[in-house]
């Protein structure tokens, strides 16, 4: 595929509610373009941002994970974002993307966010992952590793990174800038998908979601501080093109993370 729909699914969250966020969900999802070929949704979308994993977590194959295959089955389209699970007596921050055939794959946040306190209580993933999907290859990563270029370096020449988010809205300019910095610097797609409104730490969320193409240009328009559902089309090859014109990526260090 030349082209990929992806549809940004900018939410209010139900503080430490998973079944008020997922019957939420379920309704924004109902509401997406009838053709798309992956649904993002915000970092810990059944819980919000939330420190007391104990209360909260899921186990890794659990109820948020079954609803998510459930939805991408209904919808032809693969579904991505992050939930609290307990693996082996560890709690984590971990990304489940999941695809309409029932394969998924998940990644575990790598840098936890030491300002509020998510190392204390959540486990540090050790690897990237790299997902092939309907001819796109992806790197998926979770909020706080944004700040971090080295991990988000794109060695493997993705062709698109998505980023999802509980970034507050007193730092959106920082979020902003830095999924530009990473479409420019890696000449790949860049997604950001962040939620609106109030936590429960009365933190407010602005979203401030958006899509960059390889230059940096912003290609979707997503209003900030609305729940808003929007698919933006992506075109590989104008991509390819402009890799092959410039050829900033053969210009790198060669050096590569785990």
């Amino acid at each position: 595929m030349e082209t990929l729909k992806l549809t940004l699914v900018q939410a209010d969250l139900s503080w430490e509610n998973r079944q008020a966020n997922l019957t939420h969900l379920d309704h924004l999802i109902d509401n997406t373009a009838r053709e798309t070929d992956i649904i993002l949704l915000p970092e810990m979308f059944s819980t919000g941002f939330s420190m007391d994993p104990g209360k909260l977590w899921d186990s890794p194959e659990g109820e948020t994970l079954q609803w998510m295959l459930t939805r991408a089955e209904e919808k032809d389209s693969a579904i991505c974002g992050s939930i609290i699970v307990k693996d082996k007596d560890k709690f984590y921050n971990r990304l489940y993307f999941v695809t309409p055939a029932g394969e998924y794959y998940t990644y575990n946040k790598r840098h936890l966010f030491t300002l509020a306190g998510e190392e204390r209580v959540y486990s540090p993933g050790e690897k990237k992952l790299i997902v092939n999907y309907r001819g796109w290859q992806i790197t998926p990563l979770i909020c706080y590793d944004l700040r971090f270029p080295v991990w988000c370096r794109n060695a493997e020449h993705s062709d698109l990174m998505l980023f999802v988010a509980n970034w507050p809205e007193r730092r959106s300019e920082a979020w902003r800038s830095l999924l530009k910095a990473r479409a420019i610097e890696n000449m790949c797609f860049v997604a950001g998908l962040n939620r609106i409104g109030f936590d429960g730490n009365k933190v407010y969320h602005d979203g401030s979601s958006g899509v960059y193409d390889e230059l940096g240009n912003l290609i979707s328009n997503v209003e900030p501080g609305k729940e808003q559902v929007q698919t933006v089309v992506l075109d590989k090859e104008k991509m390819k093109k402009s890799r092959e014109r410039f050829g900033f990526l053969n210009d790198a260090d060669p050096f590569k993370v785990l």
